[in-house]
């Protein structure tokens, strides 16, 4: 049935008996696909029914549905015209992405990966359709971990002001990636499971049940729904119902049938609409019931088992070794204490978490919240370490100036990730955090070239009594052993790991463990290339301060100068080693190698992506031998 599905019209045309089977070979569909790929298996195995009714109610293009964060919007690829080869290679090179893209399709009526986006976002789409006369409908698919969000609640404040016609639906599972954290989840909880409520719900039922016309009434979601929960459930006025949005549900995600009656409902009310579903994480496959967490974002799999394909580990994920020197940290000193925003295992501030819980925070996702907060503990004497992913860090920029360095706090921000997420794409890549935050007065910026190096890092930020930021990237460290005591660098200094045997003559500067290989290769190619002569090579270790004293020493010799960074070029190392050599007068050449000026899209691996981008040894290679022959003429 699915592969006779070309677009949303043809869902319109199944019999509705036929739409239990659909949704059976839609979740195969993404099993097959996901346990040979990865992805995100359980967020979207739990909408499936949903994004079914969303498509037999609604008509994108012309109505607008926006996911939020998009972790669930592979059955709505598929019933809009990316089966086949495209899903086959889902977040691969030359496949469709694993979030929604207006690049890609117009059924995508916005692009996203992070949370807290679908409902400003929406609201726009509301307001654009007013102002220009059209009659277009606007869902927006909101998780309940999203709710948190400060731009979630900065929208809902805003959607009565702006728009009479916004259908918000609320999928609830309890889970984000971790299980939720707050007073919204609470509250939540509590909407569903308050005894009175559900007796309430019970009884009426059946009353209703008795009388002509009852029971499109409760499908519907009808006015005597609405007054029993304002009555009955948590006080005279629910959460939403104050935000002037009529609160619907809460409905069973997986029943096709009143699914498609709430949202026709909804279709036809005359006020922004809240439709509260109901939904299982994982929903047809038992492995991701089990274990929603591990299967929020997992690699391959066997969908029989439910076991990890895994390539072997030479060596411990970066993030682990940031866990395990933060416990010990935190243990020699209990004012050290570490905060996330929702990702303590992708972050693996659980270890911190299981070990020593008091000095553990999960703030849900809510980054600038975080920032604040660390501030706030560390303006007392606390030595907060905030560990959030690169990518989610450029929603808290603002805070990390206003808040943190202009007060010169001693806040240590450890970001995760810095660097490529292949498969995830545009969204994920941390590419620009130094140029976003290098500007900021009192800030340190560091990147370790292996995980000793990180712990003496971290050990460095938390002696700083200031700001301080340590970068690492996604994916497994170098492997090398880790000091049992931590050691404190000396600020601002780099390292020579090789003096080279040109004289000088040609200088690389390397920032971080993904750059590292890179340098070495490349200087391994340059002195096969020039007869053995081999150029220096220098583990910058700090972006900010940098050695400003050691450039200039070897910049008065040498010919050529290369930097290499997993960043951005546009502000990032190369640009401020181009600065300082400028403040100093010094006029030798520089080749910057790094990430283009372009938001660099999902591939396989970061192999390909480097290919894509002219990024290759091969091509790193060509270009400084070029500019060596040039500096010849």
């Amino acid at each position: 049935m699915l592969e006779k599905i070309s677009g949303p019209d043809d869902v319109k045309k199944l019999p509705s008996e036929k739409l239990p089977e659909l949704a059976r070979e839609l979740r195969e569909r993404i099993i097959g696909v996901t346990s040979k790929n990865g992805g995100h298996v359980g967020p979207n195995l739990g909408v499936v029914e949903l994004t079914i009714a969303l498509h037999r109610v609604f008509s994108t293009p012309r109505d607008s549905i926006v996911f939020d964060v998009s972790h669930q919007c592979y059955a709505h690829k598929l019933l809009t015209g990316r089966n086949g080869e495209a899903f086959d290679a889902l977040r691969k090179t030359g496949g469709v992405s694993g979030f929604c893209s207006r690049r890609e399709s117009p059924h995508d009526a916005f692009g996203c990966g992070h949370a807290g986006t679908a409902l400003s976002a929406a609201l726009g789409i509301a307001a654009a359709r007013d102002l220009s006369g059209g009659d277009g409908h606007v869902v927006a698919v909101v998780g309940d971990a999203a709710i948190t969000n400060g731009a979630t609640l900065e929208a809902l404040n805003n959607i009565a002001a702006h728009t009479k016609r916004l259908i918000v639906v609320l999928n609830d599972n309890e889970w984000s990636i971790d299980r939720n954290v707050g007073a919204v989840a609470e509250y939540l909880n509590k909407l569903i499971m308050t005894p009175v409520y559900n007796e309430a719900t019970r009884g009426m039922r059946k009353f209703f049940e008795k009388i002509p016309g009852g029971a499109h009434l409760i499908r519907a979601g009808s006015a005597w729904k609405q007054e029993k929960k304002n009555v009955l459930s948590l006080g005279s006025s629910p959460l939403f119902e104050n935000f002037k949005l009529r609160y619907l549900g809460p409905a069973d995600g997986h029943d096709l049938g009143a699914l498609i009656s709430y949202l026709e409902f909804a279709k036809k009310a005359d006020r922004p609409i809240l439709l509260h579903v109901r939904t299982t994480k994982g929903k047809g496959l038992p492995a991701a019931i089990a274990n929603p967490e591990k299967f929020h974002g997992c690699a391959p799999f066997d969908p029989a088992t439910g076991e990890l394909r895994l390539a072997k580990k030479n060596a411990p994920a970066w993030q682990e070794c940031f866990g395990k020197t933060l416990v010990k940290l935190a243990r020699a000193d209990e004012k050290i204490v570490g905060i996330t925003a929702a990702m303590p295992s992708g972050t693996s501030l659980n270890l911190l978490k299981q070990a020593l819980p008091k000095q553990y925070f999960d703030v849900g996702i809510a980054e600038g919240h975080a920032v604040i907060f660390a501030a706030g503990l560390a303006s007392k004497g606390f030595k907060p370490c905030v560990a959030i992913y690169s990518s989610f860090m450029q929603r808290a920029a603002d805070m990390v100036m206003h808040d943190v360095c202009l007060q010169n706090l001693p806040v240590v921000f450890c970001l995760d990730r810095a660097g490529l997420s292949p498969q995830d794409g545009a969204t994920h890549h941390g590419l620009y955090d130094m140029a976003m935050l290098r500007a900021l007065p009192n800030l340190v910026i560091m990147q370790p070239k292996d995980e000793d190096e990180l712990a003496d890092m971290m050990a460095t930020a938390f002696a700083l009594g200031a700001p301080a930021l340590i970068r690492y990237p996604r994916g497994e460290a170098a492997g090398v052993p880790v000091k049992d005591v931590p050691a404190t660098l000396p600020v601002g200094r780099a390292e020579v790991l090789d003096a080279g045997t040109d004289d000088g003559e040609v200088c690389i500067w390397a920032l971080g463990g993904a750059a590292m290989p890179v340098a070495k290769t490349l200087a391994a190619r340059l002195a096969r290339e020039r007869g053995g002569r081999a150029p220096t090579l220098v583990n910058a270790r700090f972006c900010k301060p940098i050695d400003a004293e050691l450039l200039a020493e070897q910049a008065k010799r040498a010919r050529l100068f290369v930097t290499v960074e997993n960043h951005a070029l546009a502000g990032g190392f190369g640009s401020a080693v181009l600065e300082t050599l400028s403040d100093a007068g010094i006029g030798v050449p520089v080749v910057r190698i790094g990430w283009p000026d372009v938001f660099v899209g999902h591939a396989s691996n970061a192999a390909d992506l480097r290919e894509r981008h002219g990024l290759s040894d091969e091509a790193i290679a060509a270009r400084v031998l070029g500019a060596l022959a040039r500096q010849a003429r």
